[in-house]
């Protein structure tokens, strides 16, 4: 099961609304749908939460650490050791550029493909071995404009996309929290519904032939 829910991004204003800052966006839904409040914790430098859950036993917690990007990990590897949770307990959602906006995955371990969040907590934790939550922000084409691109605001488009991946994606959490993560793993990857096909209209019925008429028609 899930224990611990991560957030990943960059604290202050200029970076709020940012592509980098999906993973908090995605931790800020989820505190407010289970009327959480992040507050600053001074030991786990970050907003931390500690929420009790129906059927859960024991704490849930979520946290956005406040290190910047580069170091994330001080923060996850402070709380998850402290309150003994394990790596594969650990959920940590960040954004994802081999995904366009509007996909998620969900995965176990895997490289950190350059994400220098990932990079600190596998180097902080000693494992890759904790699960990732993907969401796509879509990729700038050149490896060059990748810092640029991930510190600007997505498009209105974009934004909208991310955030129906969020949403379809925390359907998913009660699951984690019940340790069902194959059934986590369908509900995150879930297509939508293919659209109908239009309605045929049905064909005109044929023009019935005339009637012959009677031989005895007087009609000339």
């Amino acid at each position: 099961m899930i224990r611990l829910f991560v957030g990943l991004g960059n604290p202050g204003t200029e970076y709020e609304a940012t592509r980098h800052n999906a993973g908090f966006w995605w931790l800020d839904a989820l505190a407010s749908a289970w009327g959480a409040r992040m507050a600053p914790e001074r030991a786990y430098q970050g907003l931390v939460a500690r929420v009790a859950r129906p059927g859960v036993d024991g704490p849930v917690w979520l946290l956005e650490p406040m290190t910047y990007m580069n170091r994330s990990g001080v923060s996850v590897a402070g709380l998850a050791r402290f309150f003994k949770i394990a790596p594969a307990q650990i959920l940590v959602v960040h954004d994802e550029l081999d995904l366009l906006p509007g996909q998620a995955k969900l995965k176990l371990g895997g490289s950190a493909a350059g994400h220098n969040g990932l990079k600190d907590i596998h180097a902080m934790l000693g494992t890759q071995d904790f699960w990732r939550l993907r969401l796509g922000i879509g990729h700038p084409g050149e490896k060059a404009e990748v810092p640029n691109y991930v510190l600007k605001k997505p498009s209105a488009e974009h934004r909208e996309a991310i955030a129906k991946a969020s949403e379809q994606s925390l359907k998913a959490v009660d699951a984690m929290l019940a340790g069902q993560m194959d059934r986590a793993l369908q509900i995150v990857h879930a297509q939508p519904p293919r659209p109908k096909p239009p309605r045929r209209e049905p064909a005109a019925a044929a023009a019935a032939p005339a009637a012959t008429p009677p031989a005895d028609d007087p009609t000339p």
